[in-house]
């Protein structure tokens, strides 16, 4: 009994000696500002907007109840929530390896003859199976036998400790993984419903401009009817009117698909889902600046692949506690008696202690392949790490410098389509007063055409180049967007 008391007390001692190697974070250079905004530093949006949620800075009641919708509805969302549950439980079964696992027995058995010379045994085991066997001779008895017993596996050189450690990295880096995609689904929805309204926007103009070459057609048919001109301005305006139906026709399509798109993002099916034409709000958000070592705490893809190289330096230390040994503690107390008013007489009680230890002797390499196995993965790990930060810096830049660009070139769209939309309206005038040609008026509105189909696009552009900014920098300001799930 002292040798066990000893090794019971000296297993405690040892318990949660970890093998694995001290861990920090992977250095990362970082560079003290972004090239493509020196001036950039942290900031807020405004004061109502909360906290993760961005879309508000469009001011679009309709895009703000649909990204609502996502995290609740998207059904990617929902498999990345139910991945980080399964590791939240993993990590507790494994913490709870750490701990004696007791188990409680009983059973009872009864013997009778049915007749002279015949016994017939009927027995109940824990494992709630019935038994029925006959023998020649003897006398009816009954016995009723419960066993209380405990096994625990110290944890020696943190091996079950590692463990643990291992997968609550890991269900860190689910997270991660489950922040990351609300962060891609919202800014997908986002980009659709911008790449919609810019569609709304662009219908809008054609039908306008249809308006216009209707009545361009009718005028130049009453001229063609009074000798004015000839039938080729008609033929003219005819084509330049199908063509522009023709066009309107497939805007309906595009439409139609990103339509789709926004539906499956929100969880609902495309069959009866429906988005109304609105009028679209073509503000563009000022984003609010990050410094850039901020941009490591707040992406989660970043945060996510850090938690892996954690896991991955532990899985070291578990492939290390191997080349020591492994002692499983046992301890059983249980009674047999005829009776059960003497189930718990301590004098009929039986007790017993148990000590099992293993160690492997040969292995011819084995052991130490697998630890450089698990070094060669943490190394990966760190790759990986260190790749997803310069992707996260990439982003930002290009972001930036989209934003920066885009903003010039919606200034000189708008002018562009201002100026063209004068041209348009002179031509018309020169037309109909018999100076040019009908094939003039049909350039001049083309590009009129043109010219506001691109003012809205690079509208289009520059709002999805601040989502895409918002997307690189984390999305939320200051929390991940699912931060209650942080300490659970």
């Amino acid at each position: 009994m002292s040798g066990l008391r000893t090794i019971l007390i000296a297993s405690l001692l040892l318990s949660g000696c970890s093998m694995a190697p001290h861990y920090a974070r992977p250095a990362a250079a970082i560079p003290p500002s972004f090239k493509e905004e020196p001036g950039w530093r942290q900031a807020v949006p405004a004061d109502a907007i909360a906290k993760g949620q961005w879309w508000l800075l469009f001011g679009d009641p309709v895009l703000s109840d649909l990204e609502d919708r996502v995290a609740k509805s998207n059904q990617n969302v929902a498999a990345a929530a139910a991945a980080y549950d399964r590791a939240r439980a993993t990590t507790r079964e494994l913490r709870a390896s750490l701990f004696p696992q007791v188990t409680l027995g009983a059973s009872g058995t009864a013997a009778g003859s049915f007749q002279k010379g015949a016994t017939t045994t009927i027995s109940n085991g824990a494992a709630g199976g019935t038994n029925v066997t006959s023998s020649v001779g003897g006398s009816g008895s009954r016995r009723y036998t419960t066993t209380l017993g405990a096994t625990w596996e110290p944890d020696l050189f943190g091996r079950i400790s590692s463990g643990v450690g291992q997968q609550k990295a890991l269900t860190e880096a689910s997270l991660g993984d489950l922040n990351n995609a609300i962060l891609a689904a919202q800014g997908e929805l986002a980009l659709n419903y911008v790449q919609l309204r810019g569609l709304d926007a662009g219908k809008a103009i054609l039908d306008a401009t249809i308006a216009s070459y209707d009545k361009n057609l009718t005028i130049t048919t009453n001229r063609y009817n009074a000798g004015v001109v000839a039938k080729v301005d008609v033929l003219q305006a005819q084509t330049q009117l199908i063509s522009a139906r023709a066009t309107a026709t497939d805007l309906d399509r595009q439409r139609a698909i990103l339509e789709h798109a926004i539906a499956v993002l929100v969880g609902e099916n495309p069959s009866t889902f429906a988005l109304a034409s609105t009028p679209w709000n073509r503000a563009v958000p000022q984003v609010p600046g990050i410094v850039p070592a901020a941009l490591l705490e707040r992406r989660p893809d970043v945060a996510a692949a850090e938690r892996r190289v954690a896991a991955a330096n532990q899985a070291i230390g578990i492939e290390r506690a191997a080349f020591f040994p492994t002692i499983d503690l046992s301890g059983n107390l249980g009674t047999s008696v005829s009776s059960l008013s003497k189930v718990l007489d301590v004098s009929t009680s039986v007790w017993s202690l148990g000590l099992r230890g293993a160690l492997t002797l040969l292995d011819f390499g084995a052991r130490r392949a697998r630890v450089a196995e698990a070094r060669a993965s943490y190394e990966q790990a760190v790759a990986q790490y260190r790749q997803t930060v310069l992707t996260a810096f990439q982003d930002v830049e290009d972001g930036l410098a989209a934003n920066r660009v885009l903003a010039a070139v919606g200034q000189q769209r708008t002018e562009a389509a201002t100026a063209a939309i004068q041209v348009e309206r002179l031509t018309q005038n020169q037309y109909l007063a018999g100076q040019i040609a009908y094939s003039d008026v049909i350039v001049a509105q083309a590009t009129a055409f043109a010219a506001r189909r691109d003012d809205v696009q690079a509208m289009v552009d520059r709002q999805t180049a601040a989502i895409s900014l918002i997307q690189a920098i984390g999305g939320s300001w200051t929390e991940p967007a699912l931060a209650e799930h942080r300490g659970q």
